[in-house]
């Protein structure tokens, strides 16, 4: 064999061996895998910001209602208290007139009784006087008893719902933490590592997404 028929023949070798794959045939896909889950993730993180911004501001509502709706029942409950005491002296001088046997004087205090104990002394006299006095009765109820009742159970109502809101806005808030690691894993996955490193990121991050997204679904929404 000639000596240029023996060089001739590696070359001929090297032109039909195939060129080796390039490891980055991979990142063109992954980049656009990458990109698409960065955006998505990137809305459902500033939704979620903006919910728990809302629901922050719910809890601060409520939690002002509640603090005036306990001024306005001590308030109510201030004027009962008064109302209570007046009627205890008038009612002490009519028990006082009653046993010193002063009948005209008894009538006398009798006619400046107040109107809402005037029910309740009649009501205990019609009941044979059994209840220790007027006072024990259910029918003594003084002006702003009521009202102290009514504002206490909405100042209760709304501190509850204020603690709902902060639990709301708190689930929120973890959500946001949760999709932060979501871009946190897809930025990973776009760095000059092996494409099978990538794409285990790109998976786990797309499962976090998923879940997060389904959990974010059963969260009330203010607008």
């Amino acid at each position: 064999m000639s000596e240029a028929s023996t060089e001739r023949e590696p070359s001929a070798l090297a032109a039909t061996k195939p060129a080796p794959v390039s490891r980055w045939r991979h990142r063109p896909f992954i980049e656009i895998v990458a990109v698409a889950m960065l955006s998505v993730t990137a809305i459902l993180t500033a939704w979620c910001g903006f919910q728990s911004a809302k629901w922050s501001g719910e809890r601060a509502i409520a939690f002002a209602e509640a603090s005036a709706a306990r001024v306005e029942a001590s308030d109510a409950d201030s004027q009962a208290r008064e109302a209570r005491v007046v009627d205890l002296i008038i009612y002490a001088e009519w028990v006082t007139a009653t046993a010193e046997g002063d009948t005209a004087l008894a009538d006398q205090i009798e006619a400046r009784f107040t109107p809402h104990f005037r029910i309740a002394f009649d009501a205990w006299q019609t009941d044979g006087e059994v209840e220790p006095g007027p006072f024990a009765m259910a029918e003594y109820v003084p002006p702003g008893t009521e009202e102290s009742a009514e504002r206490t159970a909405v100042a209760d109502e709304r501190f509850a719902q204020a603690l709902e809101d902060t639990e709301r806005g708190d689930n929120y808030s973890l959500l946001t933490v949760l999709f932060a690691l979501v871009l946190f894993l897809t930025a990973m996955a776009q760095r000059d590592i092996h494409h099978v490193a990538a794409w285990m990121m790109l998976g786990l991050a797309g499962v976090i997404a998923v879940s997060g997204f389904v959990v974010l679904l059963t969260f009330p929404m203010r607008f």
